[in-house]
């Protein structure tokens, strides 16, 4: 060998440091792999007896997880509801075959990464908790359709959240989410989307491109524009924007022409676009407690629209429009003090709900409502009602609570297929004759008024099921009471009732008695309250 091969085998000195250290970095790097897989192994090797830990820490039961190893890795539903867990453990994400799991109830302030390696899971109820983020891996689901976070402390989402590729359901109402990531429009399955009470003050254009979406719930946010893009969702059936600061809606909103349902009430708009009359298929708008001062001409082409709600003094305009809306069956009014004879010209309605104004009389044109089925007054001022009343033969409910009424008109008695009467909280001294008349009436509600007597004509009333007398000054009832044979549930309470087991009917299955005064009662009567 020469001395040059030597010197070819012999490392140079200059060399030699910057070896050794890429040799202590290749020797550090393989340490650290080989701990990281050992720690893996090790973690992967003891999920079990660390899940079972967990879940003795939080006493539940083997019934709701089993502490067999084999059963937990085959388990495909986890329900540990109201369990009071503070914590989710990393060795969750074991349970590969889980589809559904719910947590719903507990004290989970955060989820483990693990979360994510659930791969199988398509079900999953974190409702009720106090999660304030979630973890990236949420993203991994990808068979997850059905995420409800309802009632958390959310303010913000990752954007992995746009990944769930086969979610259909996302439940974030009740949250502090206050902007939603613009990924949110990579959820192409989505069909429901519910956002009810947060703190959303703007939507993301990429709203508009859940082209699947039909159901879309934006109550009680802070909104106070749309984007155009919300004409996009051409699958939406219902969008619930109400109790927001909306001034305007875009002229892109006549674009859903799937849309049935479109909730407006409580925001601050002051005219609609006239394209809201696109909305061919539309079947229930509320409008009411908005700054509108007319209504667009074009609502006269919603030729599906069965159920309307709008302010009082837009009355007299929707008259005008009535004749195009065939189908308008229900009618909600707001802030009323006076109610216009005008109302007597919508005919075909068969629902009207004046209910939470201060109506103190009604017009006699009322009557004209021939095919009225519920009437809803609760919540007046009133302290009569007309006799026209008694024209609205084909009225099955009728509701006057909380008024001032002192006395019902003896052709109160005509409403023949009356089934439901509520009359609770007025100043009524006494009933007419007449109330016997009622054949079909199946509940009656006199409770917190002022009556002494009952006529003895309430014996009549063949069909009732219900009573409340509670909270008047009765010291009888009429014997005819014993002829209610289809009376199962009387409320006495709070009168001045002496004995009166023998004159109420057998028919009876709960007797509601107390407080009153003298009244005598078997207690080991089986219908009588303890």
């Amino acid at each position: 060998m020469t001395d040059d091969d030597h010197k070819q085998l012999k490392p140079r000195a200059d060399n030699l440091p910057a070896a050794l250290q890429r040799s202590k970095q290749l020797l550090a790097l393989n340490a650290a792999i080989r701990a990281r897989t050992q720690a893996l192994a090790t973690a992967d090797d003891d999920w079990f007896e660390r899940l079972c830990a967990w879940a003795d820490e939080f006493y539940i039961s083997e019934e709701e997880l089993p502490r067999d190893k084999a059963q937990l890795l085959a388990l495909q539903e986890l329900v540990l509801f109201w369990n009071q867990l503070t914590t989710l453990p990393a060795a969750i994400g074991q349970l590969g075959n889980l589809q559904e799991l719910y947590l719903s109830g507990n004290h989970l302030t955060t989820l483990p990464p693990e979360i994510g390696r659930l791969g199988n899971l398509q079900e999953l109820y974190l409702s009720g908790n106090h999660l304030t983020t979630l973890p990236p891996e949420i993203g991994q689901l990808n068979n997850l359709q059905k995420l409800d976070l309802t009632g958390n402390r959310l303010n913000t989402l990752p954007a992995t959240i746009g990944q769930l590729e086969n979610l259909q359901k996302l439940l974030l109402c009740d949250n502090q989410l206050v902007i939603l990531p613009v990924a949110i429009g990579q959820l192409g399955n989505l069909q429901e989307l519910d956002l009810w009470h947060n703190q959303l003050t703007a939507l993301p254009a990429t709203i508009g491109l859940l082209g699947n979406l039909q159901v879309l719930n934006l109550r009680e946010n802070k909104l106070t524009t749309l984007p155009a893009g919300i004409g996009q969702l051409g699958n939406l059936q219902k969008l619930s924007l109400g109790s927001n600061r909306l001034t305007t809606l875009p002229a892109a909103i006549g674009q859903l022409g799937n849309l049935q349902k479109l909730y407006l009430s409580a925001n601050e708009l002051t005219t609609l676009p006239a394209e809201i009359g696109q909305l061919g298929n539309l079947q229930k708008l509320y409008l009411s407690a908005n700054e509108l001062t007319t209504l667009p001409a074009t609502i006269s082409q919603l030729d599906n629209l069965q159920e309307l709600t709008i302010d009082g003094h837009l009355l007299l305009e929707l008259v005008d429009m009535a004749p195009h809306l065939p189908k308008l069956k229900s009618l909600r009014l707001i802030k009323l003090t006076t109610l216009s004879a005008a109302i007597g010209q919508l005919g075909n309605l068969q629902e009207l709900d004046l209910s939470g104004n201060k109506l103190t009389t009604l017009p006699a044109e009322i009557g004209q409502l021939g095919n009225l089925q519920s009437l809803n007054l609760s919540e007046n001022q009133l302290t009569a009602l007309p006799a026209a009343t008694g024209q609205l033969s084909n009225l099955q409910k009728l509701d006057l609570r909380y008024n001032q009424l002192t006395a019902l008109p003896p052709e109160i008695g005509q409403l023949s297929n009356l089934q439901i009467l509520d009359l609770q909280k007025n100043q009524l001294t006494a009933l007419p004759a007449e109330i016997g008349q009622l054949g079909n009436l199946q509940k009656l509600d006199l409770s917190g008024n002022r009556l002494t007597t009952l006529p003895d004509t309430i014996g009549q009333l063949d069909n009732l099921q219900e009573l409340d007398l509670s909270g008047n000054k009765l010291t009888t009832l009429p014997e005819s009471m014993d002829q209610l044979r289809n009376l199962q549930i009387i409320n006495l309470r709070d009168n001045m009732l002496g004995y009166i087991l023998d004159i109420l009917p057998n028919s009876i299955q709960r007797l509601y008695h107390k407080r009153n005064g003298a009244l005598e009662i078997w207690l080991n009567d089986p219908v009588a309250e303890r």
